[in-house]
């Protein structure tokens, strides 16, 4: 059966110009799918399947593509506001179905949270999968990056590349110069940051200074597209994976959407680490990541408070209050008070958004009480977004039943991998316990009063 065959499509385009997309199969299960990135993720072939398996199964899509102007203009309550009218165009159409859920990744993933803690009156469950919270997101990123720039600068300048002002990590290029948008930038300043990983890479105290930094950002040591995933109880091996991983994020420096984030609130910063010690950040790493910097700075002969100490006595970055303001509204910021049920899923090799998120997450469902609204799984990945369709279609299958029933059913790994393996048959699912990524908390979880 192709495609016409088996469900009736519908396009258009929203009054601000957003362009939506609806599919509805004949043998329409009665539950709708609704997604921020429905229209791209169609098209795009690595992402296409999940949403040929949605609707092969009896699923209805409808969602919406990222606005053009949403690198200036980002506001998730508007994505959601879209979304809301395709969900109205919808039932206009199809009547008002049994169940919506609420799906996406990245910033679709962002608005799959918002919509449950504050648009759900429409919605039955939510499922949010790689998601960014903007100003959690770039304070860690911040934190890394200070660390990078604190520590590296000196190999860069050392090895004749350029003078310190080069490795930049706030105030980027906003003027279309470096092509910027929410995946990178092109131009020198990437490039200066390949240099600084790649003259600190070529001796043993810059590998161990490299390995703090990300320590101290709470970031995954495995980010490098196509490496494979490294022993924590290798340190050298650690470290290589660390270098690819800094590699993959030269192009985006100051970390990955920044641009993005700020131009929503007029260009103001949205980052701070006015009141931060970066000692305790340093202590709430993961537990074997802590070690392997430890092995590798004995190995360096450096001494690692001294470098923490330098860390602290870099200048320090207030943010905007503007820019505040504008991102602790409802929508906007993420508070761990689902009022639906939400399934949430990370990739621990995600380098556009690092797992340690997902944790800041955990603990704020814990201090809301909303611990048993949400159940949190990992998946073994680099990239962002990559998902398994088997993944997305056990995710759904998941919060179905939790929505019928009443009760999660079992989220372990292992159930998740055998009932993606029992829809899916030929691709086999990646769920993994957290195991030796876990840090001992989160440090940027922001839930302003």
């Amino acid at each position: 059966m192709n495609a016409a065959e088996h469900y009736l499509e519908r396009r258009g385009q929203l009054p601000d110009g957003t362009v939506y997309l609806i599919r509805t199969p004949h043998d329409w299960n009665g539950i709708l799918i609704r997604d921020l990135d429905l229209v791209s993720g169609s098209a795009d072939p690595v992402r296409t399947d999940r949403f040929q398996d949605m609707v092969h199964r009896g699923y209805a899509v409808a969602g919406t593509e990222r606005h053009r102007l949403r690198q200036w203009q980002y506001d998730p309550v508007r994505e959601i506001q879209n979304l809301d009218i395709v969900l109205d165009l919808f039932e206009a159409e199809w009547g008002k179905p049994r169940l919506v859920l609420q799906y996406g990744c990245s910033g679709g993933g962002h608005v799959a949270l918002a919509v449950a803690e504050a648009f759900s009156e429409r919605i039955d469950g939510s499922i949010a999968k790689g998601t960014h919270t903007p100003v959690w997101l770039m304070n860690t990123f911040l934190d890394g990056w200070l660390a990078l720039k604190t520590l590296l600068t000196e190999y860069y300048v050392k090895a004749g590349f350029g003078d310190a002002d080069d490795l930049r990590i706030t105030n980027l290029p906003n003027d279309g110069s470096a092509n910027a948008n929410a995946h990178g930038m092109h131009g020198k300043l990437p490039d200066a940051w390949r240099n600084a990983f790649q003259a600190a890479h070529a001796t043993q105290d810059g590998k161990a200074r490299m390995a703090l930094a990300f320590a101290i950002g709470q970031w995954s040591p495995w980010l490098g597209f196509d490496s494979e995933e490294p022993d924590f109880d290798d340190a050298d091996a650690l470290q290589e994976s660390i270098f690819l991983s800094a590699m993959q994020m030269a192009q985006s420096p100051g970390g990955e959407a920044r641009i993005m984030f700020e131009n929503a609130a007029q260009g103001q910063q949205l980052s701070w680490n006015n009141d931060v010690d970066y000692r305790d950040y340093f202590s709430n790493a993961a537990t074997a990541f802590k070690s392997a910097v430890e092995d590798l700075y004995d190995k360096s002969g450096l001494d690692l408070e001294s470098d923490i100490a330098m860390i602290n006595d870099s200048p320090r970055i207030e943010a905007s209050e503007h820019a505040l303001a504008f991102w602790k509204q409802p929508g906007r910021n993420i508070y761990g008070d689902p009022k639906i049920p939400v399934l949430r899923l990370h990739m621990i090799g995600d380098y556009q958004v690092p797992y340690s998120l997902v944790q800041g997450y955990a603990d704020a469902l814990a201090a809301n009480g909303k611990t048993g609204m949400a159940r949190i799984a990992f998946v073994t990945s680099t990239g962002h977004c990559n998902f398994l369709a088997s993944e997305s279609a056990a995710a759904i299958e998941t919060m179905v039943e939790r929505i019928d029933t009443g009760e999660w059913p079992d989220t372990s790994p292992e159930n998740l991998n055998v009932r993606a393996k029992s829809l899916i048959s030929e691709q086999d699912a990646r769920f993994t316990a957290l195991g030796p990524y876990a840090v001992q908390r989160f440090n940027r979880t922001w839930l302003p009063h």
